[in-house]
């Protein structure tokens, strides 16, 4: 039996996230603290003190991919971006209007998809993102991923999504990450 045959994915809700944000952070702080990230200790500190406002939005949604025994293994989140979102006012050039019209349902906004080193090339962020999405209403999904991250670049062009900018999320000061765009109304 195979490590991803013996992991189990569950997709929760905000109130169920925050009641696992320890296997959130965990998966989080070991995936983020090699590089091209290099998240220290005060990063994971400050994602997730966000984190139980975060599992309040509307329409937050979570995967969690644990073994049998309980393990974390990998995990994703994001929730419906609202009208008034700055996710478009990041791109380093201008988005134009019927790209950037949001309405709180028609973007989906993959925030995290993380999987642990020894699970990783088994089909778990697949699974994960399968999960996450399983029902979403959106007509598309959005994420940032850094471009130094080959493999998940890689595996998001394979899932059908396309990069459609560059983005500094947070502001002037931080790393420049590929924005990614996944149509679901294929």
């Amino acid at each position: 039996m195979t490590q991803q045959e013996t992991t189990e994915t569950a997709r929760m809700d905000g109130s169920a996230a925050l009641r696992a944000a320890d296997a959130f952070e965990l998966i989080y702080a070991e995936a983020f603290a090699e590089p091209p990230y290099n998240e220290t200790a005060d990063d994971v500190a400050a994602a997730f003190h966000r984190f139980p406002v975060q599992t309040r939005k509307p329409a937050f949604r979570a995967a969690l991919a644990r073994t049998p025994e309980g393990e974390p293994v990998g995990m994703a989140y994001g929730w419906s971006l609202p009208p008034d979102t700055v996710w478009w006012d990041e791109f380093t050039e201008p988005v134009p209007a019927a790209m950037r019209r949001e309405d709180g349902h028609r973007t989906f906004g993959l925030i995290e998809l993380a999987v642990r080193g020894p699970w990783r090339g088994q089909g778990v962020a697949r699974r994960l993102h399968t999960t996450l999405l399983d029902g979403v209403a959106a007509e598309r999904v959005l994420l940032n991923v850094h471009p130094g991250s080959e493999a998940a670049s890689a595996a998001y062009r394979a899932w059908g999504y396309r990069k459609i900018g560059e983005a500094r999320p947070g502001g002037e000061g931080t790393d420049l990450r590929d924005a990614m765009l996944l149509d679901l109304r294929r």
